[in-house]
């Protein structure tokens, strides 16, 4: 127990009726007890509305608003989000017209198109990494680069010369790929590619020149997309820690360079830990002068499907 100290007067202490205080929790806030046989809606509802349950409320809302006022939906992903399984999660949002542009990274085109073509991804890095065999898989690479170089050099980015190579070839699985979906609903698919990064960057089917130039039309592409954030759109970022936050931030900054006002938006970052080039380039910078930025953690293969039913039984 704290003693005080003699040279204090305990009698002289200031208090005040704790019904004057502030209190930033209420009973009416608090969770609802679970029960069976509730409907997703009643399990929403549940929830308590303090802290993340109340943002991932909140960033519900302001995507449905968005779609409403026929603003931007920006969503960015890290390929780890296709690895989960959740392809069937955002073809759904690329369908009720929910998102209006997709940013990967280079690895996201791959494990889409391992899907499209086999129905299956995701090698054993560490045991193929001992033969040098880790990344070496023909088809991807060929596939892959080729639409690359051809689409590029008839003038597209990389996202839709991806898109349109797998849309116009015979693939098994291709209903499942997001890049498809895209394609079939017109949605921009921007792909932003660091060189080496990537397993098809070792075969000698890769050309640089191509994917750099088709990733370089992709930004632009971005560009114009985010004027459409102003007064009301919402970029998500799930899983990208580095390159597409900072893809992100120079592109909205040369939006705002050309002329294009672009304030009071929301921006939200999902992942599984905090990081803090995401919590910079997502959700503070961007909204500094007008706007709301959440970042919720979370696995994504429940995150994500958590905040796509929230928004469906809005819309």
């Amino acid at each position: 127990m704290l003693q005080l100290s003699p040279m204090i007067k305990a009698q002289k202490v200031k208090r005040y009726s704790l019904k004057t205080r502030l209190s930033k929790v209420n009973k009416g806030d608090f969770a609802l007890a679970p029960g069976k046989g509730k409907s997703f809606v009643d399990f929403l509802s549940s929830l308590p509305n303090i802290l993340k349950a109340r943002d991932l409320k909140a960033v519900a809302v302001n995507i449905v608003a968005a779609r409403k006022k026929n603003k931007g939906v920006i969503f960015m992903a890290g390929a780890h989000v296709i690895k989960c399984g959740l392809n069937p999660v955002l073809i759904e949002l690329i369908k009720q017209k929910v998102i209006t542009c997709i940013c990967l990274n280079g690895a996201g085109i791959i494990h889409d198109f391992e899907i499209a073509f086999q129905g299956k991804t995701s090698e054993d890095v560490a045991e193929n990494l001992k033969s040098g065999k880790f990344g070496m898989g023909r088809e991807t690479a060929d596939f892959l680069n080729r639409a690359a170089t051809l689409g590029v050099k008839d003038g597209w980015g990389l996202g839709y010369a991806v898109a349109n190579k797998i849309a116009t070839t015979n693939l098994a699985h291709k209903d499942l790929s997001l890049l498809y979906n895209a394609y079939k609903y017109k949605v921009p698919v921007c792909v932003f590619v660091g060189v080496g990064t990537d397993i098809i960057h070792q075969h000698p089917s890769f050309d640089a020149a191509s994917t750099a130039q088709g990733s370089l039309r992709d930004f632009h592409i971005l560009v114009k997309q985010i004027v459409k954030l102003n007064q009301g759109g919402v970029v998500l970022n799930f899983g990208s820690a580095v390159l597409l936050p900072e893809v992100f931030l120079k592109a909205l900054n040369l939006t705002r360079n050309l002329g294009n006002p672009v304030k009071e938006f929301t921006t939200v970052n999902f992942d599984m830990i905090y990081q803090y080039r995401c919590a910079q380039n997502v959700v503070s910078r961007p909204t500094s002068s007008g706007g709301q930025g959440y970042y919720i953690i979370g696995h994504h293969e429940i995150m994500l499907p958590l905040l796509a039913q929230s928004i469906m039984e809005k819309i």
